[in-house]
């Protein structure tokens, strides 16, 4: 579309119009259609899947169920179609019940389509008209407006007090604010250009006008959908390593049954016809016919057991997949805090405070934390801090909704930064509100990146009220005193540094800090003319500093204890945010993600500059990844594999869904997450709890534990069913077989199944979590534990039935059991 090869974002705004052959009054119906035609709908298009009937018959064509398949034609080889029936039953229900646990496992494109609005408002031919979101092209002129959700990537050409929310693609918890100006900074990721907005975000407030630059599938939206389609799925180490036993197992069975077959004629000179039988109940023995039920069954009761914990399983493996993982990749805003700004700290000049309670709900207290002066004092600093808070809820745009259930929590309209303003004021004073209904507001100065600071102008009788709050040390700039004890004083250049290190200290801890200030206009004074020009030069002059107020997105009071049982499970935790390097760490800090005391902070701008090389040197040391976007965060994961590594992500946007994918389990926030996010993850916390992902990974220990108990036990019973095949061979057949094909299927499918079964529902031991994960080279069926379970237990079991047999041979006379086997 662009002739201009500068790109769209050092355009001014003339030649943004230029640049995409459009205008004011926006494009032609006809230059529309055309448009539309070229690029297509603006919409997520899906890549062709797998078609259902090819899924629904990969779950009995692997090679566990050829096996069974098999087993169930060795029955009807013996003339025993009950047997076979029974075998190719297990093998049927065990198929089907996989299918439908994995059914709805690849929806996310699915779901991208349904974070797109429905319609938007577009100017054609001059006319502002209301059109589907699907219709929109590059060259389109759109408005927006706050609460709109935005359809398209687009470049904004106008705008008033415009702030976009798009935390689901860069993970930042602020509304970024936006310009119409051209941008020449070179150090900003496309996310972070201050003039584009993208679709599938939302504006949280003021208007815009914006020339559409991007629709579908060239959207970053679009990018994101395609990266998540094409990561391919990747077996989990249990489909690897069931693999790999039944393999193992099937040449194992073959092999005995082979040997047994040339031994019986050749050396017990056996019919052909009979030595093939008596192989194929060598081979029926040793093929662990209750494996596939199982293991089903065991990773089964523990979706169930993980369900009643807050954690639901998408896909059966994934369950396996979480006890192995060695490395959680995890988002910061809304997994590991809570989305939630909160004021945390207040600092007057001469006395300190903090706040509790957190989120939304206006329920906490405001704690000093200063020496406690005489009662005159004290009351003089109840009205310094309580003006403070006035100003702090006055100069806002944010609304509070109370929740209609008491269950149900406390939400905005506006900035979540003002937001958390209006919350603690209330929290101090509940009646705020009905004070600011006496005054009326007549002017706003809204906040922009040039003054940094915000201003409101109140009338109250014979009085303008101004209110100001911003940076700290812009708001410093344009004052002259500052409030203490009820007066006000000079501001004299040691109260002003006495200030801004206060500020620092907070900074240095991650917190976001707003300054505020006041001013008190008579109107009799003869003022009322200043107060009629409303520009900032002569409003924001003359102010008296109130104090400073220290915010940040709270972590999850229980991520903290959650985090180091992973670090004592020998799992490491590796953040990846989009937000600034400085919070990240503080949040790191805070929760004991971290401990090194200079830990790297790798940025997506530093990430794109790194070789692969480079890149896994850096995540073998403690590593934050922040200003990140969603290609990045693929990247590191995508490296981590590489390493050996198990990989478990966790997120909740958009910008989450393509790691989500191709990590080895992918875990999605279920209340704050996205239906993307959801949909591209294998689990789903449905509290939003990080603390669940560590019971989760404690039941995928005990799959993985459980079902090595099946083996050892059905190995050992194994082992007492081949004894007498190979005694009866070896005695030249002068030792009669107490047991017959049919019999060995009978046992396997009845007495031996039913316990391994109920081995492999127990539920997880002590001490699991105090373990390391296991290596990813670990076989699942290993030398120790075949010997184990054949050359020791097996061989005892063997020994203690078959002298039962002698003995009772011996008691009733030679040869009696055959009588008894045969039903005569």
């Amino acid at each position: 579309m662009m002739n201009n090869l500068e790109p769209i974002h050092r355009l001014l705004v003339p030649e943004v119009y230029v640049a995409f052959k459009t205008s004011l009054g926006g494009l032609t119906e006809e230059e529309a259609a055309l448009r539309l035609e070229q690029y297509g709908k603006n919409e997520i298009q899906q890549v062709k899947a797998k078609p259902l009937w090819v899924r629904f018959l990969e779950n009995f064509t692997h090679l566990m169920a050829i096996l069974l398949w098999v087993g169930g034609f060795i029955g009807f080889l013996a003339k025993l179609p009950q047997i076979g029936v029974a075998i190719w039953m297990v093998n049927l229900i065990n198929g089907v019940f996989s299918f439908l646990q994995e059914y709805k496992a690849e929806k996310a494109t699915e779901a991208l389509k349904k974070l797109l609005p429905t319609y938007v408002k577009v100017i054609r031919q001059g006319d502002v008209q209301k059109r589907l979101a699907e219709e929109l092209v590059p060259g389109d002129v759109i408005l927006l407006e706050e609460g709109d959700l935005i359809s398209a990537d687009a470049r904004l050409v106008e705008e008033t007090e415009f702030t976009v929310n798009q935390s689901t693609l860069s993970g930042e918890s602020r509304p970024a604010k936006k310009t119409s100006e051209a941008v020449f900074r070179q150090d900003l990721t496309r996310t972070e250009l201050p003039n584009l907005i993208f679709a599938g975000t939302t504006v949280a407030t003021g208007s815009a006008k914006a020339v559409v630059i991007a629709t579908g599938m060239e959207s970053e939206f679009g990018k994101i959908a395609h990266l998540t389609q094409t990561v391919g799925d990747e077996l989990s180490p249990l489909q690897k390593e069931l693999g790999r036993v039944t393999k193992n197992v099937s040449m194992l069975a073959t092999l005995i049954g082979v040997v047994f077959f040339v031994l019986s004629v050749f050396v017990a000179h056996v019919s052909v016809v009979e030595s093939f039988i008596f192989a194929l109940g060598m081979i029926v023995a040793f093929i662990p016919e209750g494996m596939l039920p199982t293991v089903t069954l065991s990773l089964a009761m523990g979706v169930q057991r993980m369900a009643h914990k807050r954690a639901l399983i998408k896909r059966l493996s994934a369950v396996e997949t979480l006890g192995s993982t060695t490395v959680i990749c995890t988002d910061k805003t809304g997994t590991l805090t809570q989305n939630e700004m909160t004021v945390t700290d207040i600092w007057l000049p001469g006395n300190i405070f903090k706040v509790t309670g957190t989120g939304y709900a206006p329920r906490g207290e405001i704690i000093a934390e200063g020496a406690k002066g005489s009662s005159h004092q004290d009351d003089l600093e109840q009205d310094d801090l309580r003006l403070l808070f006035r100003t702090a809820y006055f100069c806002n745009n944010s609304r509070l909704i109370p929740p209609e259930a008491e269950e149900d929590p406390w939400t905005i309209l506006g900035d979540p930064t003002e937001a958390a303003l209006k919350v603690v004021a209330l929290k101090y004073e509940a009646e705020l509100g009905q004070e600011q209904q006496g005054c009326s507001r007549i002017r706003e100065l809204p906040f922009d990146s040039h003054r940094k600071r915000m201003s409101t102008i109140y009338k109250k009788q014979n009085q303008n009220l101004i209110f100001v709050k911003g940076a700290p040390k812009e708001v410093l700039g344009v004052c002259t005193h500052f409030r203490q004890a009820g007066e006000d004083q000079m501001l004299d250049e040691a109260s002003r540094a006495t200030i801004i290190e206060a500020n620092d200290n907070y900074a240095r801890k991650g917190l976001r800090v707003l300054a505020f200030a006041y001013r008190e206009v008579n109107e009799v004074s003869g003022v009322r003319s200043v107060t009629s020009t409303y520009s900032a030069e002569i409003i924001e002059q003359g102010l008296t500093f109130l104090g400073l107020m220290a915010m940040m997105d709270p972590p999850r009071p229980e991520v903290a204890a959650a985090i180091q049982k992973c670090h004592s499970a020998g799992i490491r935790i590796i953040m990846i945010t989009g937000d600034y390097g400085l919070t990240a760490e503080s949040i790191a800090r805070r929760i004991g993600a971290i401990n090194s005391p200079d830990p790297k902070i790798v940025t997506g701008i530093e990430l794109d500059a790194m070789d692969e090389k480079a890149l896994s040197g850096a995540l073998e040391k403690e590593v934050i990844f922040a200003r990140v976007a969603p290609e990045h965060k693929l990247r590191v994961v995508s490296a981590l594999k590489e390493m050996g590594e198990v990989v478990a992500v966790t997120g909740d946007g958009v910008n989450d869904a393509p790691a989500l994918k191709k990590a080895d389990i992918g875990v999605s926030m279920g209340i704050a997450g996205t239906d993307v996010a959801k949909e591209a993850a294998d689990v789903i916390l449905t509290d939003d709890n990080f603390a669940s992902i560590v019971y989760a990974i404690e039941e995928g220990r005990a799959v993985y534990t459980n079902i090595q108990k099946f083996l050892v036990y059905i190995f050992t019973s194994n082992m007492a069913e081949a004894v007498p095949f190979a005694l009866f061979l070896f005695s030249g057949g002068s030792i009669p077989l107490p047991l017959t094909v049919m019999q060995v299927l009978a046992i396997d499918l009845g007495t031996d199944m039913l316990p391994a079964i109920g081995l492999g529902a127990e539920p997880p031991e002590e001490g699991l979590m105090s373990r390391p994960p296991r290596s990813k080279g670990e076989p699942l069926l290993n030398i120790k534990l075949l010997g184990k379970a054949m050359l020791w237990y097996g061989v005892l079991e063997a020994l203690a039935s078959f002298s039962a047999y002698l003995f009772v041979n011996w008691h009733i006379g030679w040869p009696a059991i055959p009588l008894a086997r045969e039903g005569t």
